[in-house]
């Protein structure tokens, strides 16, 4: 018995290999955001197998912005049909999470994420401040300080709430240009995304900043290359990257790297560390297509997303010493699948509000220490876990 299933995981993790090579890129780049035909739907959807080794080395954070149960149940319905399954899943272990901050029983992206980030509860529009707003210790600094390499990938801004709150501490989210600075300032080892609008001088056409400090001068000169094209990111090697691949957010139609591509340089780039990485990921748009109320885009987004979890799922099937751990940071837009046939066609999704709710999430976690994030949690939990699995002892959290 136990030589058949080695073998039979052998044989699932060459499959997977073989499919990451080929579903990653477009060889001609959509049109739309309706387009989902880049997607390539989990052709064995069983559960992925248990892993029980205790020893944590490697953490892969994946945050839908915005994303739902529903979302998930949207995307798969319409991509693989009522019986199929996205990448995320097929994880073994999966829990609910609540979502409110400090301040206010609907939470903004800025103070879930500090609360993913920190283990602390702040008010909407913190960026890793606590309500008295002094700086809060986030886990990837702390990751960074036991030695591990880090890295923040989005399609959104790279000073964007969501990557901001895990490297910079500012009062409010939308001082994007004092977060750009302490994102470089922090050594964060891999930044990709969108939001060179905020790294370049007021001179510079289409810069949001109001002075002429130029932070992609000052982070060549701590030792980031810096990455603007496909090119670029198929090039990059080093410990320290800095990819600003739009002025804004990324345009996800345009021949532009996908966040499923870029996962998988910062991944390779990450992995060669011997005590280990820190990677979070966020799939940023699914919180504004959810604002839009747009079903399409939404489905879009949240596909794009689980190919990021695809990649971050063959590593970790691979190296068995990483846990993937997928969520959201809440809920938008009040998402329901209320009609449909099985195969996905005549799909008729309503909405309740083109805000945030107060909506449970999703967790689905994979690989050792999964077991840690099941039933229901509050998402203080998360950053705590992932601390006593990597065995950080001075990260600040409520015993």
């Amino acid at each position: 018995m136990k030589l058949r299933f080695y073998k039979h995981w052998f044989l699932f993790a060459l499959i997977l290999s073989i499919a990451i090579a080929t579903s990653l890129a477009y060889e001609n780049p959509p049109e739309s955001q309706e387009d989902i035909g880049f997607y390539s739907c989990p052709i064995d959807t069983s559960p992925l197998p248990f892993n029980y080794k205790k020893k944590v080395k490697n953490i892969i954070f994946l945050i839908g912005d915005g994303m739902g149960v529903s979302n998930v149940d949207a995307a798969r319905i319409k991509a693989c049909g009522a019986d199929g399954r996205l990448n995320m899943e097929r994880m073994p272990v999966c829990g609910l999470m609540k979502t409110h901050s400090e301040s206010h029983l609907v939470t903004d992206s800025a103070a879930a994420g500090t609360a993913l980030a920190t283990g602390k509860k702040s008010y909407n529009g913190a960026i890793s401040v606590d309500p008295k707003k002094k700086p809060l210790l986030s886990i990837l600094e702390a990751a960074a300080k036991k030695g591990l390499k880090t890295g923040l990938v989005v399609t959104c801004t790279m000073s964007h709430a969501t990557p901001a709150v895990f490297a910079s501490h500012v009062e409010s989210r939308n001082d994007q240009a004092e977060i750009a600075p302490q994102l470089i300032q922090n050594r964060v080892n891999i930044l990709m995304g969108g939001g060179k609008e905020y790294f370049v001088p007021k001179s510079f056409e289409g810069s949001k900043r109001k002075d002429e400090r130029n932070l992609l001068r000052e982070a060549e000169k701590i030792g980031y290359r810096i990455l603007e094209t496909k090119d670029d990111l198929d090039r990059a090697k080093g410990d320290l990257v800095l990819g600003l691949f739009q002025m804004g957010a990324l345009e996800t139609v345009s021949p532009e790297p996908s966040l499923p591509e870029m996962t998988l340089k910062a991944i390779n780039l990450l992995k060669e560390n011997k005590k280990g990485f820190f990677l979070m990921v966020e799939g940023s748009q699914i919180d504004w297509a959810n604002h839009a109320n747009d079903p399409d885009y939404s489905i879009r987004q949240t596909l794009l997303f689980d190919q990021a979890v695809f990649v971050a799922l063959d590593f970790a099937l691979k190296d068995k010493k990483t846990l993937v751990l997928v969520t959201a940071d809440h809920e938008t837009g009040g998402l329901a699948v209320n009609q449909g046939k099985l195969n996905g066609e005549d799909l008729e999704i309503g909405w309740t509000t083109k805000h945030h709710s107060a909506s449970q999430v999703p967790i689905y976690a994979f690989g050792p220490g999964s077991l840690l994030f099941t039933g229901v949690l509050d998402n203080t939990q998360v950053p705590c876990k992932f601390a006593e699995l990597l065995k950080i002892k001075d990260f600040p959290c409520k015993k």
